[in-house]
């Protein structure tokens, strides 16, 4: 509906995010400068507390509430829980925990799709707003606290892993609990990851929250990764999706694009999906890990060319690594009606993490996919795996993923079963259509770029700078200059572009 896209947009003008010339040329020098006109540590994490609250509070400062409400619960859990880990009263708080950090993510992005579902099979009536919105709702009329919106809390996914990911790491005695309540919230609201991701878990910066320098090279290769990050969303990532979304259309106007793609359109739209999101959301996460470094803080890769992978299990060892790893570390070895259980444990990460993604069935689908060929790869086992030829495991894992981000870009199931019908051609749009032809020729120069930094290919040249002393110089100096233009076209782009979707929203 029209009235709904006018008010997606406005969500996305009104929150600060990191692709945007005020973060770029205002919010973040402004951060940086308070942050070294100090050298004392304890000033530098308050600034950072503050700036990070700030950062997240614009446009709606209900939900900053939410989050330092959150921090402080789980602050005085995880103090609680330290002496008391091999007590039967540390397994009662731990379960405090869970439940109250899995029950306020449940009610804020899940209990409107569970509403919805009880509705269709049982007939009844229940709210669809979900039931975080209804108590937001409640509150704005009865204290009149001005919400504009009832919206999901931005980054409450990630957030809430990571302090779970705290919690049963106090709880398992692996860190131990943050005495300083400022300390433990600017682990939870540092504001380089806190709406985008990665998922940092305590234990990866438990010494450099107590303990940390910034050098020269820090902010030189900070600076760069930022930089890289920006240009990947928007140079690459945004103009990836405005062809998506001539393909195909997108949820706002019911993927009316699907009304007269062919199957080779239909094959070469999630191709573009997937190249899209991996620039969306890599970008991102280059855009953290400089950002962090900037300020002292080493955070983990979070894609490691994904693309170049030769099958499934490898992708997901290679995409996305922080929320895998959380799952195989927290919830694949939790026991399934009393034992631990290989298979059942595979179908519940995979499970949780479509639902991770969205409240819908096709996120679902989508994690239940992909688990399926994880466990066919288990079955047919590692060794036969790598004897398939390079060429074919290739092809078979760019399927697979394009396939899958389809399942995950239509999220109404009506729409994903046209989607499946023009894969094959059973659309009734033939092979090939003029839109496809039309916009394959005016992104050509796009999507080589795309594939080819999708590859190691950047990774290989800047090796060549360690043969010798000139090829070091020659290959920094390109490095910097490169980094100026694309900062400069990047900040071109922003400046005359209304499309730069921000896709963690849904998270």
């Amino acid at each position: 509906m029209p009235g709904e896209t006018e008010q997606k947009k406005a969500k996305e003008k009104n929150k600060l995010i990191f692709a945007d010339l005020f973060f770029l040329y205002f919010f973040l020098p402004v951060c940086l400068v308070c942050y070294f006109a100090t050298k004392k540590l304890k000033y530098r994490n308050l600034i950072l507390v503050a700036f990070s609250l700030i950062f997240y509070a614009w446009g709606e400062p209900l939900w900053v509430l939410l989050l330092m409400f959150s921090s402080m619960v789980n602050w005085l859990l995880g103090i609680a829980i330290s002496p008391n880990r091999e007590k039967t009263s540390g397994k009662i708080l731990l379960a405090v925990a869970l439940i109250y950090n899995i029950g306020m993510l449940g009610m804020f992005k899940y209990s409107g799709f569970i509403a919805e579902n009880i509705n269709a099979l049982a007939g009844t009536h229940l709210s669809e707003d979900g039931l975080g919105v209804i108590i937001v709702q409640k509150l704005n009329a009865a204290f009149d606290i001005g919400i504009k919106e009832s919206v999901l809390p931005i980054g409450i996914s990630f957030y809430t892993f990571q302090i779970l990911s705290y919690i049963i790491d106090v709880y398992w005695g692996k860190v131990q609990a943050q005495k300083s309540f400022y300390k433990f919230l600017m682990y939870v609201s540092l504001f380089p990851q806190l709406v985008a991701g990665p998922i940092v878990r305590y234990a990866d910066i438990e010494a450099e929250i107590e303990d940390r320098k910034t050098k020269l090279v820090d902010l030189s290769e900070g600076f760069s990764r930022l930089v890289i990050g920006v240009s990947k969303k928007v140079i690459i990532a945004n103009n990836l999706s405005s062809v998506v979304t001539t393909m195909f259309g997108d949820s706002d106007n019911g993927y009316a694009g699907l009304k007269s793609v062919s199957a080779v359109g239909a094959w070469y739209g999630i191709i573009v999906i997937a190249l899209w999101y991996y620039f969306d959301f890599s970008g991102y996460s280059d855009i953290a890990i400089g950002l962090g470094r900037m300020f002292g803080f080493h955070f983990n890769e979070n894609f490691n060319y994904p693309y170049i992978s030769k099958n499934i299990t490898e992708f997901w060892q290679r995409w996305h690594i922080s929320l895998g790893s959380f799952f195989r570390d927290y919830l694949l070895y939790v026991p399934i009606f009393g034992k631990r259980r290989k298979y059942g444990g595979l179908f519940l990460v995979w499970f949780c993490t479509g639902l991770w993604h969205g409240a819908s069935w096709n996120f679902i689908l989508w994690g239940l996919y992909y688990g399926l060929f994880i466990v066919l790869e288990l079955k047919i086992g590692r060794k036969r795996m790598k004897k398939m030829p390079s060429v074919l495991a290739h092809i078979y894992v760019t399927i697979v993923v394009a396939v899958g981000y389809g399942i995950f870009y239509f999220e109404d199931l009506p729409s994903l079963g046209r989607f499946f019908k023009s894969l094959v051609g059973l659309n009734g749009n033939g092979i090939i259509d003029a839109v496809t032809r039309t916009s394959v020729l005016n992104n050509l120069f796009l999507l080589i770029a795309a594939i080819l930094l999708s590859t190691p290919i950047v990774q290989k040249i800047k090796k060549l700078g360690d043969k010798s002393v000139g090829a070091c110089i020659t290959v920094n100096t390109v490095g910097m200059i490169l980094n100026v233009v694309l900062l400069i076209v990047s900040s071109l782009f922003l400046l005359s572009t209304t499309n730069n979707p921000f896709l963690y929203f849904r998270f």
